[in-house]
């Protein structure tokens, strides 16, 4: 199950309804296609069922991902926990570096901040949510492994 905000859950319905659009677009090309005749030489037919068919896998890929996400309240969450939406504020045990992560969704769009952007499903992500101030998580990442102090929750 995935953790996202009324926002995402919002904008993956709105990209549904735009390949649903475009689906009966596409069904329209096909059969102007189909008209044109001989279908064995015929590469618009061709073309337009293949479009399709990437259509039908992005909507089918869509509605499975709108059937597994939670949309989180967040005037509902604990204010000393890390949940989807928290700026987090850690220092790496070893080394003392202090950073700040925004815990966000997998659908939320990327921009310029003074905090790293991390998924709730990335490996520092998983490692903090539901993480209280204080508590220390291990962090297994390609580069090897990092331990984070969580030193506060950022409003």
């Amino acid at each position: 199950m995935e953790f996202v905000t009324a926002a995402d859950k919002t904008r993956l319905e709105k990209q549904l309804a735009e390949y649903h659009a475009l689906d009966k677009v596409l069904t329209v090309r096909i059969a102007e296609a189909r008209a044109q005749g001989d279908l064995r030489e015929n590469a618009d037919y061709h073309a337009a069922r293949e479009d399709k068919s990437m259509n039908n896998s992005r909507i089918k890929d869509l509605e499975e991902r709108l059937r597994s996400i939670q949309v989180v309240n967040q005037t509902e969450l604990p204010t000393d926990m890390v949940f989807l939406g928290a700026t987090v504020r850690t220092r790496e045990e070893g080394s003392g570096r202090v950073e700040l992560y925004k815990i966000v969704s997998s659908l939320s769009e990327e921009g310029e901040f003074e905090y790293r952007e991390v998924t709730s499903t990335s490996p520092i992500g998983q490692a903090l949510m539901k993480v209280r101030v204080g508590m220390t998580v291990r962090v297994d990442l390609p580069r090897g492994e990092r331990r984070l102090t969580v030193v506060e929750i950022v409003v």
